[in-house]
């Protein structure tokens, strides 16, 4: 099963050090990122940058596409060169369809600060206990999931600090 977790740190760059660990993790096969784009929001800046893992040809052209109007809409940036205007509201109901509400907006807009950054990583087939274990180091909020109840608190409490 495809996971979409969003995770954010307090600084501008944990996001960037995350998806550098994330990929030797996938190297090691305990993890595969299907798609991951970092937020990182430097202090002093009046908006967040964003990138993309993957590259832009083919099918990363259209995942590029879906982050860009996503991260647009949350933030109000261009990514990737998109443009954001009136169409991000008339995105945001079509959005609704996939899980990502007003009220995941509002969420990320109230958690992804100046100063800070945030990993949005899709991924599957990890191994959860050699995974939480490398990254056991690095401090970081699971702030949304699209696991169950039940699963979510099974991931928050394996990567919540002892």
């Amino acid at each position: 099963m495809t996971t979409l977790i969003v995770t954010k740190f307090a600084s501008a760059d944990g996001a960037s050090k995350m998806k550098s660990k994330l990929i030797e993790l996938q190297k090691q096969y305990l993890i595969t990122i299907q798609d991951a784009a970092i937020v990182t929001w430097e202090q002093g800046k009046k908006s967040p940058k964003t990138q993309q893992l993957v590259d832009l040809g083919g099918v990363g052209a259209m995942q590029g596409a879906f982050w860009g109007m996503l991260f647009g809409l949350i933030f109000f940036v261009p990514f990737f060169g998109l443009a954001v205007g009136a169409a991000m509201g008339a995105l945001s109901g079509q959005f609704a369809d996939y899980g990502i509400d007003d009220k995941f907006i509002k969420e990320m807009q109230s958690k992804v600060t100046e100063g800070t950054s945030a990993l949005f990583l899709l991924s599957k087939d990890a191994t959860l206990d050699k995974v939480a274990d490398a990254l056991k180091d690095m401090p970081f909020e699971i702030i949304s999931t699209n696991l169950s109840k039940e699963q979510e608190d099974l991931l928050r409490e394996t990567f919540s600090a002892e």
